[in-house]
């Protein structure tokens, strides 16, 4: 892999020259750190918006007296209790932090802190190819300091704590989620030794809160092959806890002769394959919960095999338990991923049968603004290794998508509401809410659905009269 050590265009800007002086002016020594190191020497630095500073003194007061320096075209943010501030300047978060080091008790991730040197700070970090660092000092400007042989882990792409990773680990049991998202992220290994160690410490991660957890999991979900994230997750024994719902999906089990497919190595590949064509993430959840109701629904019947009938029913309740037990979202985003569960299997009983015209209304007026993230879901869940069956499938849903664009053209449905309201029939026929109103109305919408009438008013309000006709009602003069 090809290096790039050389700092001196990435700190040739304003921003880092002004920081060079405010520091020198205040007679302190600062380094940048962390990510914006490593990802420039990856060549991976065009989208880095995050900075981090260290500082041998005080980063809060460096931040304010840079903030003077920056007049009006920065924002300040100083959090006095962890010794750090920030200042959002031209699109990036700036983080100005003093060097120390850390002690941590057995019941929190949270550490005492003291001030410390370079070294310390160093010390403290997660992995080696974070610990590296950059001088913005005057007498070794641009100047890569790395103790702990860094840029070695970064050519052989491997992921390796600077201390002992047992103790690194479980002083902060966050960073066994780190380690893993950084393997998905960069496709690096990480080090046996340290592959180890979280497999032996990760009861750890029940002091993480839920909310933590998650934004880890969202970033390994973001990556371009997630699958990678969740197979070492399951490796060490962390993906049971915080995901059962997917580990309960592993086995292959045979009755009388008669076999499954692993639906949790499935499901990978369905991830996997969706995250080739959306970044969507609540569509990329969708696909890794897609099936999640099929452990709790499996059954052997003599007549027909292994079933999973109403999966998707239970899936859809279980995405609601899940999403609560881990602290995420039960607003809109959650509503999508149930909708998006619920639904996985309708449009494949579509691609495999003549499509009709009725059927494809009723998906379309089911799925509303969802059904093109409906159907990208059913592509990626198309994993048979049947080269053939795999084009057919492929040119099926190709027919749907066509015969979709085609009904909806002409008739209207995503969304629609039946030209017809329940307050117009009961002008009509002088009723108050009464179950004739939801009879006529559900008439309407399935006759519309079914293309006995087309999408219009006209043809709403004839099949009106003729349902109130049809059960007794008078109709009130105009």
């Amino acid at each position: 892999m090809q290096l790039n050590t050389n700092f001196n265009e990435a700190l040739s800007t304003d921003l880092f020259h002004l920081i060079r002086e405010t520091s020198s002016d205040l007679g302190l020594k600062t380094y940048i750190v962390g990510g914006f190191v490593r990802d420039h020497i990856l060549g991976r630095n065009k989208l880095k918006t995050d900075l981090d500073f260290v500082t041998i003194g005080s980063g809060i007061e460096l931040a304010k007296a840079l903030k003077r320096r920056l007049s009006n075209t920065g924002k300040l943010s100083v959090f006095k209790t962890y010794g750090t501030a920030m200042i959002k300047y031209d699109g990036m978060d700036l983080e100005f932090v003093g060097a120390r080091k850390e002690s941590y008790s057995a019941q929190s991730r949270k550490p005492a802190v003291e001030e410390g040197t370079l070294e310390d700070d160093q010390n403290r970090r997660d992995f080696t190819i974070n610990a590296l660092a950059v001088s913005l000092n005057r007498d070794d400007f641009g100047k890569l300091i790395d103790p702990f042989n860094g840029l070695e882990d970064l050519k052989r792409k491997c992921i390796r704590t600077p201390l002992d990773p047992v103790i690194t680990y479980s002083d902060d049991p966050l960073r066994m989620l780190r380690a893993i998202r950084f393997a998905s992220q960069l496709n690096f290994e990480i080090d046996r030794n340290s592959l180890q160690a979280i497999a032996k410490e990760n009861k750890r991660m029940a002091i993480i809160s839920r909310e933590r957890v998650v934004d880890e999991l969202n970033k390994i979900l973001a990556v371009d092959t997630p699958s990678k994230g969740f197979l070492l997750l399951d490796e060490v024994g962390l993906l049971e806890d915080i995901l059962p719902e997917l580990t309960n999906l592993k086995g292959i089990e045979e009755v009388e002769g008669q076999t499954h497919k692993d639906n949790f190595y499935h499901t990978l590949e369905v991830v996997d394959n969706i995250a080739k064509t959306t970044s969507n993430l609540w569509l990329r959840w969708s696909a890794l919960l897609h099936d999640i109701g099929k452990a709790p629904t499996k059954k052997f019947s003599k007549k027909v095999g292994w079933t999973f009938h109403s999966h998707e029913f239970v899936g859809a309740k279980m995405v609601y338990e899940l999403f609560k037990r881990l602290k995420m979202p039960l607003n809109e985003k959650m509503k999508f991923v149930q909708k998006m569960v619920f639904m996985s299997s309708r449009p494949i009983v579509l691609a495999q049968d003549i499509v009709t015209d009725s059927a494809v209304r009723r998906l379309i007026f089911d799925a509303g603004d969802y059904v093109d993230d409906l159907l990208t879901l059913c592509e990626a869940d198309i994993t048979t290794k049947n080269p053939k069956r795999f084009e057919r499938y492929h040119k099926n849903f190709h027919l749907v998508r066509k015969k979709i664009d085609e009904v909806e053209a002409r008739d209207h449905i995503r969304n629609f509401q039946p030209p017809i309201s329940g307050e117009m029939i009961m002008n009509k026929f002088g009723l108050s809410p009464c179950k004739e109103v939801g009879m006529i109305k559900e008439k309407i919408k399935e006759s519309i659905l079914e293309g006995d009438i087309p999408n219009e008013f006209e043809a709403a309000y004839s099949l009106m009269i003729k349902e109130g006709i049809a059960l007794g009602l008078k109709m009130i003069e105009e």
